[in-house]
């Protein structure tokens, strides 16, 4: 099974005759839009394609997936909400689920939990690999310019639903996580506070836009807690990700 990183918080997965695309916001290209990964390979690749967004955020959500449906047909848009909420998408442009549904078929189940912005979070389970992608989901305070109870409730409200996915996946194989350097000092805070409660095998960090540097930062704290860990350098890298 393979992951390659489209960009920002932009992954695929490749799988035996399945393609999962998840938070597309650019392609692999730096200066045309429409080439890179996407256009260029996954949309050509046969057997099912699932296309994933958490939430409908600009850097999570790009309209420009749903034309990708007059290339393959068989796309399924599985969708938070609050995209629909939002009104980025029609009832009839995807599928669409929130926090504790499940959505199934006879290739693979996939989860939805919680996030602490907006939409939600998914746990993949797909030809024997568990794969969960966090959304917005993380620790998200600025400890320098945020109030203590300020930094307490978005800690609360990150554990909470950690321990919520806890209990449902302790030991996850593939775990794509926020690692933004934007969030101050503390950016490691909700990614160590992940990998300290939930079994992490292979650890990717997402989420830093072009900051390559502060995204692969983690790699010595993911190493601690016994992750394999994924240095990402440049858009559209692809990486082995079988047991």
């Amino acid at each position: 099974m393979k992951l390659t990183y489209i960009y920002h918080s932009g992954f695929a997965i490749e799988a035996e005759e399945v393609t999962i695309i998840i938070d597309y916001y650019q392609d692999s290209s730096e200066t045309h839009p429409d080439q890179g990964v996407v256009h260029d390979y996954l949309l050509q690749r046969p057997g099912k394609i699932y296309v994933l967004s958490t939430h409908f955020h600009a850097d999570h959500f790009n309209r420009d997936i749903l034309a990708w449906k007059e290339k393959r047909p068989d796309i399924i848009y599985l969708f938070s909400r609050d995209i629909l909420a939002q009104k980025k998408a029609s009832k009839a442009e995807g599928n669409y689920i929130r926090k504790s549904q499940v959505y199934k078929d006879d290739q693979l189940r996939i989860e939805a939990f919680g996030s602490t912005d907006a939409g939600i979070s998914y746990l993949i389970d797909v030809q024997g690999m568990r794969i969960f992608h966090a959304g917005d989901l993380n620790n998200w305070h600025w400890s320098e310019e945020s109030t203590e109870k300020e930094v307490r409730k978005a800690e609360g409200d990150f554990l909470a639903e950690v321990k919520l996915l806890q209990a449902k996946a302790p030991a996850i194989d593939v775990v794509m996580f926020p690692v933004d350097s934007r969030l101050g000092k503390d950016y490691f805070r909700g990614a160590t506070q992940f990998v300290e409660r939930i079994k992490t095998s292979i650890f990717v960090p997402m989420h830093f836009g072009e900051d390559y540097k502060g995204g692969n930062a983690f790699a010595e704290t993911a190493g601690k807690h016994g992750c394999r860990f994924i240095t990402i350098t440049q858009r559209g890298e692809t990486f082995d990700i079988n047991k």
